[in-house]
């Protein structure tokens, strides 16, 4: 039966998060956990009271913190080692997406053997992989609900994308506390990130009327609250709606996947270090054109969602134009992306990446085909003010 709605992941909302961790420690028999982060955060206060109540409790953790940034393939088999050197039985991920797609890689292969590249094959079997708690600190890549994880390969300098229903997190712990920190430029490309895993859901072949309901709310909550908590990073209110937006968002990527948005950021980012979050948003008004012609009003409602006014009785080329313009206002004027240009790639060099787009895994859930002749195109319009 096709599943239009699925979701595994037991999701806690916070405000004492030593005392939460704690609790699913003992629900679920758990005796020793490994963190999985990066070394900043395990410097971080909120971190280190969440270590010392789990060891006056006789948790017995071991940390490790050796995640980085677009992690290749060899954290993750280094993670594998440190887990079965504690003879650990379940895992604590704090941080942003990289922290978490590292934790369940570990997860995968520490239940399932052989290296995290051995599972990039959808015909390779995973089995259930339970023991995962999920703590975000950025409000974005939604990894603490998603089943998608994402290394990059070391030799070929690719994103490798690995999907598995069976390796989501067990739990994702929600603590508004830890995003009052998030530096301004985190918490645009992060949200925007959000904003796109829902707008590419929405225009995704694997949409349907209860996803397109969730990703419309969604991007509701990113457009009234994110430039809040851009604004003033200690407004609690604003961060904790934005968390639940990429947490909401993140359950999509699940149910109603991404499209060629997060092609061209998989392959452009990879190759020329661009911010994840960045790199979709630069991506996402030249997707609303290429979709507009065969999901005008879904196109309309988005522009809608942010605000836009359309004439009566627009045609539908005019209200994708307008909705096209009203995202890229709300990525450089009232959220205040900085412009593509600062990476100084030209337009020329990001052609010669049509092919790789145009075959990357999730171009496929675009509603149309996605030519190298289309790939060059969006290319073309790729991160234009």
């Amino acid at each position: 039966m096709d599943f239009k709605l699925l979701q595994k992941v037991k999701v806690v909302s916070t405000n004492h998060l030593d005392e939460t961790l704690l609790e699913i420690m003992k629900t679920e028999n758990y005796q020793r956990p490994l963190f999985v982060m990066d070394h900043f955060l395990s410097q971080v206060e909120i971190v280190q009271d969440v270590q010392t109540e789990l060891q006056a409790n006789g948790i017995e953790y071991a940390v490790f913190d050796k995640v980085v940034s677009d992690p290749p393939t060899s954290v993750v088999d280094a993670g594998v080692a440190a887990f079965k050197e504690h003879k650990a039985d379940s895992i604590i991920a704090i941080g942003g997406g990289s922290s978490i797609d590292v934790a369940r890689g570990i997860n995968i292969v520490r239940i399932n053997g052989g290296k995290i590249s051995d599972y990039v094959d959808p015909q390779v079997t995973i089995k259930t992989c339970p023991g995962l708690i999920a703590v975000p600190t950025t409000s974005g890549t939604g990894s603490e609900m998603s089943n998608a994880l994402v290394v990059t390969d070391e030799a070929s300098k690719q994103k490798l994308a690995i999907l598995a229903d069976d390796a989501v997190s067990e739990y994702a712990v929600l603590n508004p506390d830890l995003l009052l920190s998030l530096p301004k430029n985190m918490t645009i490309a992060t949200g925007l990130d959000a904003f796109s895993h829902a707008a590419e859901g929405y225009l995704s072949k694997l949409a349907s009327p209860v996803t397109d309901a969730i990703c419309e709310k969604v991007m509701f909550l990113l457009y009234n609250y994110l430039p809040r908590a851009v604004k003033n990073g200690n407004d609690r209110e604003a961060r904790e709606r934005v968390m639940v937006a990429a947490t909401l968002a993140g359950w999509m990527l699940n149910n109603a996947g991404t499209n060629v948005g997060h092609s061209m950021a998989h392959v452009l980012g990879s190759k020329y270090h661009i911010v994840h979050g960045e790199a979709v948003a630069y991506a996402l008004p030249g997707v609303l054109r290429f979709v507009g012609p065969v999901m005008p009003h879904k196109v309309r409602e988005i522009g809608q969602i942010l605000g836009a006014v359309y004439p009566e009785n627009a045609p539908e080329e005019q209200t994708t134009l307008i909705a096209e313009r009203t995202y890229k206002d709300f990525r450089d004027q009232i959220l205040g992306l900085h412009p593509f240009s600062d990476y100084k790639i030209s337009h020329e060099e990001l052609a010669t990446n049509a092919e790789a787009v145009a075959n990357e895994r999730f171009a496929g859930n675009t509603p149309r085909e996605v030519t190298v002749d289309a790939a060059e195109t969006l290319l073309a319009s790729y991160g234009k003010q």
